[in-house]
């Protein structure tokens, strides 16, 4: 009875030893798989708090749209790599588990075949199998994910930019700006767009292609009391018959501008000795043109009449080209750059003065 009594002692604890191991390597996988979730899902949930935040300071208007963007992607690229390294740290649990199975000292459970080695993850159930190559290592697969990590080699060969520029504006007559009919600070320009930028030569960062597109407008503003007056074929300045608080005359355009760009910026070495090429950091210069057609004109006259503020707004052709054709240059350093562009077609189309539009002022390309 005694030894009877031994052998169901022993029996007993080796029954409870295989339970409570097949339970220690399920419950184990199980504790993994939802740790990786969790980690991908309170990651999630803290980029979508900061990506929050960057919309409401572009909404308010702290940030532009480009800054926004550039925010965003830095936001995104931390935390891809934030659930990078903390999944490495859960594969490798994953592996050591594995390898206390291969080695025996736990047991998968008899008791239902198809949950034998296998966990659930995101409510699907994933199998888990494994190699043993040698004495110290161990293929483990069966849990595939991708993750976003950091571009670590420099920038890609084609980048883009989105473009800002102001500044004045004038017209060239008779092949000069001297002695101008419109006010030198009060006429100016302004023009935005996106650009994409190629570097030309692969293992070298001096040529670029810069292409895209960008809309302009161009603001007159006549001096001496003046306005626009469309006679026939003929759009000539006149005086007003009522004193002008301001008179402006805007022609906006859609446009395709390509420069030849030449990027100094020094090319570095990353840790692993390899060459990277980065863009915009350095003394840059641009040579090119651009080609596009006219959006609309309009001539916007302010007075006042019997103490009442009078603002008339005039749309129409006014005799002005539909089509722009010029050239354009830039040098600055980084992202900022002094701009100059010149129409090389008239503004009007049969005037007897031949007249050329001329803007120049300060050109900021974003990353």
């Amino acid at each position: 009875m005694r030894n009877f009594t031994i052998y169901l002692a022993l029996a007993a604890c080796l029954f409870a030893g295989k339970v409570v191991a097949q339970e220690t390597f399920e419950s184990k996988a199980r504790q993994i798989a939802d740790k990786i979730e969790k980690i991908t899902k309170d990651e999630k949930e803290a980029l979508k708090i900061e990506l929050e935040e960057v919309n409401k300071q572009f909404e308010s208007g702290t940030i532009t749209k480009a800054e926004a963007d550039v925010k965003k992607k830095k936001l995104a690229e931390a935390r891809a790599l934030i659930i990078e390294n903390k999944v490495a740290v859960s594969h490798e649990e994953l592996k050591e588990l594995v390898q206390q199975k291969v080695n025996g000292k736990i047991l998968s459970s008899e008791s239902n075949p198809n949950e034998r080695d296998s966990i659930v993850l995101t409510g699907k159930k994933y199998k888990i199998t494994y190699k043993v190559i040698d004495s110290t290592y161990i293929d483990v697969n069966g849990i595939r994910r991708k993750y976003n990590k950091r571009k670590k080699n420099g920038e890609r060969r084609t980048t883009t930019q989105f473009v800002f520029a102001a500044g004045v504006n004038n017209l060239v007559t008779d092949k000069a700006v001297a002695h101008s009919d419109y006010r030198y600070w009060g006429s100016h320009f302004y023009e935005w767009g996106f650009t994409s930028n190629t570097r030309l030569f692969k293992n070298d960062n001096l040529l670029h292609l810069k292409y895209g597109f960008s809309v302009m407008y161009n603001n007159l503003r006549p001096t001496g009391n003046r306005l626009f007056v469309v006679n026939g074929d003929q759009t000539n300045l006149e005086t007003s018959a009522v004193n002008l608080k301001d008179s402006r005359f805007r022609n906006v355009y859609v446009t395709a501008p390509v420069h030849l760009e030449f990027d100094f910026t020094k090319a570095k070495k990353n840790a692993e000795g390899k060459i990277i090429f980065r863009t915009h950091e350095g003394v840059r210069f641009g040579i090119g043109g651009y080609a596009g057609f006219r959006v609309k004109s309009k001539q916007i006259l302010k007075f006042s009449d019997e103490g009442h503020d009078v603002t008339v707004k005039e749309k129409g052709g006014f005799n002005v080209n539909d089509f722009i054709y010029g050239v354009s240059t830039y040098l600055g350093y980084g992202a900022t750059s002094l701009y100059l562009k010149y129409d090389l077609n008239p503004l009007f189309k049969d005037n007897a003065v031949k007249q050329n539009n001329i803007s120049l002022g300060v050109r900021f390309d974003l990353n």
